[in-house]
């Protein structure tokens, strides 16, 4: 199993990350506002994302989703989106990416716009 990577969008919950941090210590997140890319608009965070090896988290559940899909469409490689619900518990947010990260490998996630919850 390869480690993953992650980009925290630039509004993702910090309380998120520090708890999926304190829980899978070997995790590799970099947050896009500590990156050249803050600021930068949707498509190029996407490509700086697939660049950069990294799964975007984003509760961008309007425009993320919809450039992601027109990358993968046009056959452009995506290294995964996980849209997450900001009205999710905190807790049960960090349980589902924990399971996402120990019961699979990132690039199964390629070219995949995945939801939380997962249902």
């Amino acid at each position: 199993m390869s480690l993953t990577r992650f980009a925290a969008d630039e509004n993702f919950n910090n309380a998120i990350l520090r708890g999926l941090q304190r829980r899978q210590l070997d995790i590799d997140m970099v947050r896009i506002q500590d990156t050249e890319m803050y600021q930068a608009d949707d498509p190029n965070v996407l490509a700086w994302c697939t660049e950069q090896n990294r799964i975007l988290l984003t509760h961008d559940i309007r425009t993320i989703p919809k450039y992601a899909y027109e990358r993968i469409e046009n056959s452009v490689l995506t290294t995964g989106v996980f849209v997450i619900n900001d009205q999710l518990p905190i807790g049960d947010v960090i349980e589902d990416l924990v399971l996402a990260i120990e019961a699979s490998d990132m690039y199964e996630w390629e070219n995949h716009v995945v939801f939380f919850p997962i249902t």
